[in-house]
């Protein structure tokens, strides 16, 4: 695998809180048509005419393509939904874009959707991506299928809520807010690292618990990151910490080399670019990209 620019990476003294790091990641400069992405892109999200819980129907009206990254929540519907992939959605187009629930209950209740205010955890993630990742691998798999494993997904929403101790009558992922309102010191530290925002030209995050790099989040540009940048925060810090001692930049630029090296399996986006899923006994991931450029990757250590 060899994602664009990802190799000329640096990263940046971390910032340290509740024994989390989070180091800044940088890339070069990338030469990029107009992208909006986030809640004022402008996207138009919506069940289709008959509602399926695998899949969601977009419609860009705008004359620029409008990024959906991997693991954002879409909140309402008939149900809670996270993007299994980065979509690059052209000018005046309408997509039918793989997801998967992250509420269990609630079916039919419809809701005008709304970007959520915390992506999907590392580990609803992590499961989706590898499952995706599978089925695209599988000899014989339609080229347009990205399905996760939904059961997996509802019992991973479900250890989540109940390891935070959230109680959810629909157990849906949205509920875990209730975390952050329980304990200060957490919610804090969450509105400070949301305030601080991406550092001037940051691209992107390696998260690290002491020592242990567990996860990245990278995309082409600051302007990309910033409208996500409190979603990701947030969902990061839904989590004790694995591991404890020093954090080091050394090893989180190692692990984004091991992601951009792995091998891949590569598929035509649904809209513009290209996907590599990545699935090894050590990471999975998975990144979109121009020929250029890379415009959203995350990735996560077994």
């Amino acid at each position: 695998m060899s994602i664009p620019t990802l190799e000329h990476a640096a990263v940046g003294r971390p910032v340290n809180r509740l024994g989390f790091s989070l180091f800044p990641v940088y890339l070069p400069p990338a030469d990029l048509p107009p992208i909006a992405t986030g809640p004022g892109s402008g996207l138009v999200v919506d069940e289709l005419p008959n509602a399926s819980v695998p899949t969601l129907s977009v419609t860009n009206p705008t004359d620029r393509a409008i990024l959906l990254i991997e693991g954002e929540s879409l909140v309402g519907g008939a149900q809670n939904r996270t993007l299994n992939v980065s979509v690059l959605v052209p000018a005046d187009t309408t997509l039918e874009i793989p997801v998967t629930c992250l509420e269990q209950g609630r079916w039919g209740a419809r809701r005008a959707f709304q970007y959520g205010d915390v992506m999907a955890p590392r580990r609803v993630r992590r499961t989706k991506q590898d499952a995706v990742a599978a089925h695209l691998a599988t000899v014989g798999a339609p080229p347009g299928a990205r399905h996760a494993d939904q059961g997996a997904v509802w019992q991973i929403v479900g250890r989540e809520l109940d390891r935070m101790g959230v109680e959810s009558s629909s157990r849906a992922m949205s509920d875990a807010k209730a975390f952050f309102d329980r304990d200060p010191d957490r919610r804090n530290s969450v509105e400070e690292l949301v305030t601080m925002g991406p550092l001037p030209g940051q691209c992107g995050l390696v998260v690290s618990h002491g020592r242990r790099i567990v996860a990245t989040e990278l995309f082409a540009s600051s302007d990309l990151l910033r409208p996500h940048w409190g979603a990701i925060v947030r969902s990061h810090l839904l989590e004790h910490p694995t591991a404890d001692g020093r954090p080091s930049a050394s090893r989180a630029l190692r692990f984004l080399s091991r992601f951009a090296t792995s091998p891949s399996e590569r598929k035509e986006g649904l809209g513009h670019g290209i996907e590599h899923h990545v699935r090894t006994d050590r990471i999975v991931g998975q990144a979109l990209v121009l020929p250029t450029s890379l415009i959203h990757a995350g990735a996560f250590a077994r």
